[in-house]
């Protein structure tokens, strides 16, 4: 135990002697080294090495605190964010316009001559030329105005006259002094569109407070068919066929645009289905079946439509006694078109159909009900085009061929 002893003492006092070198040769090479770096930070500054150094011109802020150290407030970062979505809505967002409908007073109020607005929609600018501009918007939004009122993206108003308006499709045309237009929307293909393409809603959602609203979606349907109850009275009288969206679309933003990501008008919006337990389906015209219908409104005012000269009712609408007492159908014969009246003169009557002829085969199609008459009629027959009919009358199936003219609808 003594060797022990005497050996650790001994080890102890060599350890402590060479501590204190250490520690001399470590401080002598601080006091070098301090020397060295006070040397070169001017020839460093001079030269424009030394990182995180603030001049005084600079706007950098900073903070002194109580222990004279120095913190740097750091600036607010401003980002860039521009994706296709921005790029689209800046191309086309301009375009589309808010539209007031302005509607005299009722004979009942105080003032039998006073004009007041009575709704509110949207509309798309989709074309100038020389000092007028043409707005496209829905029948509804339209519809009853003794005035029109377009709003412009910067809030300029700008009276507006109505070109035309088309109940079936929903769809009217405006026109406006171009004078404070300075884009105007291109139209794309909606029938190059896909399950699942990103499309965005561009419009005036409940009036001027939520102008220009954007909301961003998908394309949720294709070719949906919405009945449509023109004179309400409970019956169906057209089917539209539209795009299905979940991309918000709230009332104001009828008659707005729908756009794809190159910034291109492929729908025009009309509807949604506003139940309790419904949401996300919202309803916009196909910019293909829309253009015709917008020429025509420009160019004519109206719609230019073959005509028949008939008063129609389907079929399955007339109860089975008077089927067969009165159409005098086969028993198995329980769809068609009757026809209630034949107006004289009439390319129907010119063909030699008459009153309880009932309708069953156009150029070798089946028609159901009036429905399938109108599609037939409407979007696969022009003016001037002859049309082949198949029907009943006293219990005999007949054929003839009319040629179709331009009057009014049916």
């Amino acid at each position: 135990m003594g060797y022990y002893d005497e050996y650790s003492q001994e080890r102890y006092r060599g350890q402590k002697g060479k501590r204190g070198g250490y520690f001399l040769a470590s401080l002598a090479g601080a006091i070098i080294g301090a020397i060295i770096v006070l040397l070169a930070i001017p020839a460093l500054s001079n030269q424009g090495v030394l990182p995180y150094t603030v001049s005084p011109n600079q706007n950098t802020a900073t903070e002194t605190n109580k222990t004279n150290q120095q913190k740097v407030i750091k600036q607010p970062i401003s980002y860039d964010v521009t994706t296709d979505i921005t790029k689209a809505v800046d191309k086309t967002g301009e375009t589309v316009v808010g539209i007031n409908n302005i509607q005299s007073s009722s004979f009942w109020s105080d003032n039998a001559n006073a004009e007041e607005p009575s709704g509110t929609g949207s509309g798309v600018i989709y074309k100038k030329e020389g000092n007028k501009a043409f707005v496209v918007t829905n029948h509804h939004v339209v519809e009853g105005a003794t005035k029109l009122e377009v709003t412009m993206s910067d809030g300029t108003k700008i009276p507006a006259k109505l070109l035309g308006s088309d109940i079936w499709t929903d769809l009217a045309v405006l026109e406006i002094d171009a004078s404070k237009v300075k884009k105007v929307a291109e139209f794309g293909n909606s029938d190059s569109l896909k399950m699942g393409e990103t499309v965005i809603a561009i419009g005036n959602p409940l009036g001027a407070t939520f102008s220009g609203s954007v909301t961003q979606g998908i394309i949720s349907g294709l070719k949906r068919t919405i009945p449509v109850d023109i004179d309400q009275n409970g019956v169906v009288d057209w089917q539209s066929e539209v795009l299905q969206t979940d991309a918000a679309i709230n009332p104001g933003n009828s008659g707005g645009a729908l756009i794809n990501m190159a910034g291109q008008v492929i729908g025009i919006n009309s509807m949604k289905i506003a139940q309790q337990a419904v949401e996300g389906i919202g309803l916009s015209i196909p910019i293909n079946s829309a253009k015709p219908i917008i020429d025509d409104l420009e160019k004519f005012g109206t719609v230019k439509r073959p005509y028949m000269g008939v008063d129609l009712k389907s079929v399955e609408e007339i109860p089975a006694y008077y089927q067969e007492e009165a159409l005098k159908l086969p028993r198995d014969v329980n769809y068609g078109v009757a026809l209630r009246q034949v107006v004289p003169n009439s390319p129907a009557a010119q063909a030699g159909l008459q009153e309880l002829d009932v309708i069953v085969e156009m150029d070798g199609e089946k028609i159901n009900d009036v429905i399938d008459l109108r599609k037939h009629l409407y979007q696969k027959k022009k003016i001037g085009d002859k049309m082949s009919i198949k029907f009943y009358r006293d219990g005999k199936q007949k054929e003839t061929t009319l040629t179709l003219t331009g009057e009014k609808l049916q």
